[in-house]
């Protein structure tokens, strides 16, 4: 078993170190949140005061971090402190660019390093069923697996550097474009006296059929894993969406593709944040197709 620094532990990283704990390694954590460390303490995590403690002799490191500036910021105390042939795994969704750069800092203080963000929110890191899109090389990715299994459904290799995060922002474009589709359809079927029953059951085993649809339908009593069941207390909030959706936009600017749709999907997020529904599951944005429907 390893000795692993996690660095993150809120809503993701808490519930993901608890299960590496319950794989048996030995995990040091550290965040700046005095209730996170309590809750990690009571998971097993040995909990520290400083980004050196948490990687001081550590075989791999996990950053769970809420931007690339943070995660930067981090490594300028994880570089210097971490042990030699340390494994460096990244699991936060920043920016590609910033995924590339901690690459190369880290290949710079001659560690490995992976970028490895997660599918699965908040209940997959509990349930230990999170999907791992890594970027770096085979050989790093190789090392990665054990430290990933015990927090995992799937560990898939995207490619080198940078391609976890350019993963992860592809597959939240379809999925934020796709919920939004879905709510759409159901407000359409209500205002022209559809009940939501038959939609449902026409659309889930027809070309319609989607994750959004059948895993998280947006209105409550069809799937037994919706949000909406539960006033949409998130399993992935829609700030988060936004700020995947904002990632897809600003890398599709950068590299000249056309993603009308995306950006679309964007604004219609960026509404529903400042309507107040941010806190709420990315499902929730059905409310704001509803209010914006015309009487």
């Amino acid at each position: 078993m390893a000795v692993i620094g996690f660095i993150g532990l809120g809503h993701m990283g808490g519930p993901m170190s608890a299960n590496l704990v319950k794989a048996g390694h030995a995990v040091r954590g550290y965040d700046l949140v005095p209730t996170a460390l309590a809750t990690a303490a009571d998971n097993g995590v040995t909990t520290v005061s400083s980004i050196a403690e948490a990687v001081d002799g550590a075989d791999a490191v996990i950053t769970m971090l809420p931007s690339g500036k943070h995660l930067l910021d981090a490594y300028d105390e994880v570089l210097p402190n971490a042990a030699s042939g340390a494994l460096l795994i990244d699991s936060s969704t920043v920016d590609v660019a910033d995924a590339r750069t901690a690459h190369d800092r880290a290949q710079q203080a001659g560690f490995g390093s992976i970028d490895a963000p997660v599918s699965g929110g908040t209940a997959g890191a509990e349930a230990g069923t999170l999907t791992f899109m890594v970027g770096g090389s085979e050989t790093d990715f190789q090392r990665a697996e054990s430290v990933l299994e015990p927090m995992a459904r799937k560990v898939i290799h995207c490619g080198g550097p940078g391609n976890g995060q350019v993963t992860k922002m592809c597959n939240n474009l379809i999925l934020g474009a796709s919920m939004i589709a879905v709510g759409e359809a159901f407000v359409l079927g209500e205002r022209l006296g559809l009940s939501h029953e038959a939609l449902y059951d026409v659309a889930s085993v027809s070309t319609g059929q989607c994750w959004a649809l059948t895993t998280n339908c947006p209105v409550p009593d069809l799937v037994e894993t919706s949000r909406a069941n539960h006033d949409y207390e998130p399993g992935f909030a829609a700030a988060l969406m936004l700020k995947d959706l904002n990632l897809a936009v600003s890398a599709a600017e950068q590299s000249g593709t056309d993603t009308a749709i995306g950006r679309l999907a964007t604004e219609l997020y960026r509404r529903f944040n400042e309507e107040g529904g941010g806190g709420q599951d990315f499902g929730a944005i059905i409310k704001s197709i509803r209010e914006h429907s015309g009487s």
